[in-house]
């Protein structure tokens, strides 16, 4: 687990994995941290969009990392392959990656990831990387139920839930190794091997006020989903893609 070892905090209940980070981050805790829930009363996801976290159903969980600049645009890319790795390694589910935060098993949704940065009083930057990995089958919200997978239900059976945190946290120390020595390629390569069902796709974005569509088509250096859109190749590197049938 590397430095992803040096202290864990887990709690049966917090509103969000990610605030209880995020305020000890504000004082100055080292990079390292892991925040686990066995639920959260306010979990979210991207644009602030809840987060459904029932009870004992999945792992919710955020680290705290201080990263360089060169490294803050592709901890999200990183992290979806690291959580990807240590589920497989800790279930032998291969699940498929979708820009820019989502982990698929067939087209339904398996785990998320949210990235939120800050800065700590000593003016150092942050971020904190949130995950929610449906273990079980839950009481999904409406509208989610029928987009959403567990581990459970792909496997057919239990999981230790320790097993696949220690896994994944694993994966993401050795990711995050990859990144802080400019070995970026390496982790675009490993996203790129998960991410068949995200390429050839078409999709729909907002640009300057403007809604676009065009076939997502790669990822480049930075992370960006790379779109074509006519004979322009666009780079959307931020807001909502939505991903058209």
């Amino acid at each position: 687990m590397g430095i992803f070892a040096r202290r864990v905090l887990w709690y049966s209940e917090v509103g969000s994995t990610n605030d209880v980070a995020a305020a000890l981050a504000d004082q100055g805790e080292p990079e390292g941290l892991v925040v686990v829930a066995d639920a959260q009363s306010a979990g979210r996801g991207r644009h602030g969009r809840a987060w459904a976290s029932a009870p004992h159903a999945g792992l919710y969980m955020s680290v705290l990392v201080r990263p360089s600049p060169h490294v803050v645009g592709l901890l999200t890319i990183a992290a979806g392959v690291a959580i990807a790795q240590g589920i497989q390694a800790a279930t032998g589910l291969r699940a498929r990656l979708k820009w820019p935060n989502d982990l698929c098993m067939d087209g339904r949704k398996l785990a998320g990831i949210l990235a939120e940065a800050g800065n700590s009083t000593d003016g150092v930057q942050y971020v904190v990387l949130g995950c929610g990995v449906n273990l079980m089958p839950a009481a999904y919200p409406a509208g989610v139920a029928g987009r959403a997978t567990s581990i459970e239900s792909e496997l057919g059976r239990s999981v230790d839930r320790g097993l696949v945190l220690a896994e994944c946290l694993a994966a993401f120390d050795a990711r995050y190794r990859d990144l802080r020595s400019n070995a970026s390629a390496t982790v675009i390569a490993q996203w790129r091997e998960r991410a068949g069902t995200t390429f050839g796709r078409r999709v729909e974005w907002d640009a300057a006020g403007v809604t676009r569509q065009g076939i997502a088509e790669d990822i480049d250096e930075t992370g960006a989903l790379l779109v074509r859109d006519g004979a322009e190749r666009a780079r959307v590197i931020s807001g909502e893609v939505r991903w058209l049938p």
